[in-house]
């Protein structure tokens, strides 16, 4: 079942559109394998035998929809928001913001905080109304040389 959730993975990655923008993947890219990861996590605990592994493609599919919705819904301003959440908040200490040109809302909230090859990461839960609907996506975030938060 690992497997196909990994192979399932793959295909999000590969078809998710990913841009460079100073090495880090496009918002909507990181969503949606962040959003398919999770969901493919909760697809593994349903079921057993085939339905299992459907609900495992049932869940990274939808995972993947979800995540990149909110990724692609996220525009300048909500990132640097976002960076600034990563950058200055304490773990569990939320930062919230209603985006004027979008009406989109979100709270950001930093969760843990540890170092992988010497740069600060972040755990984060980002709490968000997209088009007036309501959506939780989980994400990591790293430092990258030049300060800026890059989802992993």
């Amino acid at each position: 079942m690992f497997k196909i959730s990994i192979i399932i993975i793959s295909i999000v990655i590969l078809n998710s559109g990913c841009t460079s923008s100073g090495g880090s993947i496009s918002n909507q890219a990181g969503g949606t394998v962040v959003g398919g990861v999770l969901g493919g996590a909760w697809g593994s605990q349903i079921g057993g035998g085939t339905g299992r592994t459907a609900a495992i493609i049932g869940g990274t599919l939808l995972g993947a929809y979800l995540g990149g919705n909110i990724g692609k819904s996220m525009d300048r301003t909500d990132q640097m928001y976002l960076n600034q959440t990563l950058e200055s908040n304490a773990s569990n200490q939320s930062h919230n913001w209603n985006n004027p040109d979008t009406g989109n809302q979100y709270t950001v909230t930093p969760t843990n905080t540890y170092y992988k090859n010497n740069k600060p990461c972040r755990n984060y839960t980002v709490n968000a109304t997209v088009n007036g609907q309501p959506d939780v996506v989980q994400g990591v975030a790293c430092r990258d040389n030049a300060g800026h938060w890059v989802t992993q």
